[in-house]
């Protein structure tokens, strides 16, 4: 049942494979033209070719971040426990200051870029930029890694979606610090471009409100949303971007001594 699963799967993300026809104009395509062939290499072996297509898709953001996030979803979609859709995927790179957009949703079924946003960082993660990451409850800091996008709910910010952190350490008590995805009207750029930054929030990436709902029911019920940072901590023992996939980074997240994410754990 389980190499039935894992088939079914990647037979999800075999559009992304192989080349196809253009799509309209007004759709920013993650297929190569006709003219270069792209081989169907599984995604599992590392997502080279569903990076190039993101980097196309989206032109603005880095691409050895999504060439990261690639590699995340990857190993993430090896753990059918983590309950990851593979039709799309998110992605937030908070090496970028907040006054710029830095959160992306891809459609990777449809092949076209949903969303790029601004989006905001913990009151204590930094200033316009962020330089301190924390796991802890009451830190208000943003955490990072490879996240659940799960189920939604109404609370104090309104129309909210809860995420799952996958990786020990760095995000994986996020259900318990209620680190979700909501809209906020601090998230707003014009006010950025006057004093310097976003308005801030005690952990949460939230968003414009103008763009809330339609954003967060784009990726509720599975979606694998990736949060990066040239953090060295993170990146030398994250779970998703090990050579094994989780093996020897879960053991060490596991049995080791506590990990620090930044300037706090």
């Amino acid at each position: 049942m389980k190499l039935l699963y894992s088939a079914a799967r990647w037979l999800a993300l075999t559009p992304l494979l192989v080349p196809a026809a253009a799509n309209p104009a007004s759709n920013r395509s993650l297929l190569p033209p006709p003219a270069i062939p792209v081989a169907p290499t599984p995604v599992g072996a590392g997502g080279p070719d569903l990076a190039g297509l993101l980097a196309r898709a989206a032109p603005a953001a880095s691409q050895d971040v999504l060439q990261l996030a690639a590699r995340a979803m990857s190993c993430a979609l090896r753990h059918p426990e983590f309950g990851i859709d593979p039709q799309r995927l998110g992605i937030i790179d908070y090496s970028r200051p907040s006054t710029e957009p830095r959160l992306w949703v891809f459609d990777l079924a449809r092949q076209k870029l949903l969303f790029e946003e601004w989006v905001a960082h913990g009151r204590n993660s930094g200033e316009n930029l962020t330089t301190r990451f924390s796991n802890r409850d009451g830190s208000y800091m943003t955490s990072l890694g490879g996240f659940t996008a799960q189920e939604t709910y109404n609370g104090g910010n309104g129309y909210s979606l809860r995420l799952r952190g996958l990786e020990p350490g760095f995000n994986d008590k996020a259900r318990d610090r209620a680190i979700v995805i909501h809209g906020a009207p601090y998230v707003n750029p014009a006010a950025a471009k006057l004093q310097g930054r976003l308005g801030r929030s005690l952990g949460c990436p939230a968003v414009r409100p103008a763009v809330a709902r339609q954003l967060i029911d784009s990726i509720r019920g599975g979606t694998f949303v990736f949060a990066y940072y040239p953090d060295r901590d993170w990146l030398q023992r994250s779970r998703l971007l090990s050579g094994d996939c989780g093996g020897a980074a879960h053991a060490l997240a596991a049995h080791g001594p506590a990990g620090s994410v930044g300037n706090a754990h």
